[in-house]
């Protein structure tokens, strides 16, 4: 059987941070298993400088270390133009030789220009979630019976969808056929972990009356796309009906500050942006599973929750990359095994199975009023 390690250090706080949000919510949350259930689901873990699920690589730079992952086949497709060569046989080794001959800011610049997700070693320091006051706040509340509308993907946004779902929430998964979670194209069993139990909704962004209807109507919205592409279809946060005591909850790979709004970044990249990495003696090596995954979902659930005992009214950003560094930061002494494997509650539904409910959720939220 694989087993994942973390250090005992990263592993104690993510259990504080569950400790929190059983607080606020009398769910039971095993941190161990957020961190390491889809290393046991797949039996994978890191194989040094080759990340646990195979797409992200650490490699040398000429004055550092750098991550590159190539997950997408437009990632893969981008290799000739990243490096400058007109055809590539082998990826990852024209990638290798041509970022040992430049700075880690001329890889990560160049790999950013072409929408490579990217990261130089300990680039971003620890940062809390950013919250701002957002529309009018209310009563106390936790998650219980409140509607969620989880336009996330992936493994963080959903993950917070996830507890919130277990927490009581009435939980909205927002996805299109045009651009589907992608983790429905993964093993069936992660993707069952972190969406079984929410509602599906197929939405359409080019003709968004439907999902903004479901946003107006939403106590917490969740989303993790780059901030610009909801707002380029007037589903911002400042576009949708005000509601009193609303979360909305941004979670990004490296922040909204200038440029780093557009940065794309996933779990393995992101942990090494803020250096939550191990060591072998001869350089760093990958720690966890993508773990700025399943540490930003806990952390942005907590969150969540945080903001709803204080009235809510307010838009919550979660970096993925200053999350990882936060725990960095901790002692990284002594390793601790993250290997229960999950207890997946169903099947995720299927995309769009559950749209007539929804409206008529939203119906009733209205007619309510």
């Amino acid at each position: 059987m694989t087993s994942l390690a973390v250090s005992a250090g990263v592993l104690d706080r993510a259990r504080r941070v569950a400790g929190a949000f059983m607080t606020f919510t009398g769910v039971s949350v095993d941190a161990a298993e957020l961190i390491g259930g889809r290393a046991a689901l797949l039996g994978i873990a890191p194989r040094g400088r080759v990340s646990a699920g195979g797409a992200t690589r650490l490699m040398p730079s000429r004055d550092g270390w750098c991550a590159l992952t190539l997950s997408r086949p437009d990632d893969v497709a981008a290799v000739p133009a990243l490096i400058g060569a007109d055809t590539v046989d082998e990826p990852w080794a024209a990638v290798q030789a041509w970022a040992a001959d430049r700075d880690s800011a001329d890889v990560t610049e160049q790999a950013r220009l072409l929408g490579l997700p990217v990261a130089a070693l300990a680039e971003t320091p620890p940062e809390p979630p950013r919250v701002y006051p957002f529309g009018a706040a209310t009563t106390t509340r936790g998650p219980s019976d409140l509607l969620v509308a989880d336009l996330s993907a992936m493994w963080a946004g959903p993950l917070c969808g996830h507890l919130l779902s277990r927490a009581g929430a009435t939980v909205v998964k927002v996805e299109t056929v045009a651009r589907p979670d992608g983790a429905r194209n993964g093993p069936r069993s992660f993707f069952d972990w972190m969406n079984a139990g929410k509602l599906s909704y197929q939405a359409d962004f080019d003709e968004p009356d439907g999902l903004r209807a479901l946003l107006d109507a939403a106590d917490v919205v969740i989303e993790s796309s780059r901030p610009a592409a909801l707002v380029r279809r007037g589903l911002g946060p400042t576009d949708v009906s005000p509601r009193d005591g609303r979360v909305w909850l941004r979670i990004t790979g490296h922040g909204t500050d200038d440029e780093r709004g557009n940065w794309v970044a996933f779990g393995d990249d992101a942990a090494v942006s803020g250096g939550l990495v191990g060591a072998d003696g001869d350089g760093p090596v990958f720690c966890g599973d993508a773990i700025a995954d399943p540490l930003t979902g806990l952390e942005a659930a907590l969150a969540v929750v945080q903001s709803l005992r204080s009235g809510g009214g307010e838009l919550v950003e979660v970096c993925m990359a200053a999350v990882a560094a936060t725990y960095a930061a901790l002692p990284q002494d002594g390793q601790t095994r993250c290997d229960t494997t999950p207890q997946i509650t169903g099947s995720a539904p299927a995309l769009g199975a559950h749209n007539a409910e929804v409206d008529e959720l939203i119906r009733r939220r209205f007619a309510a009023c």
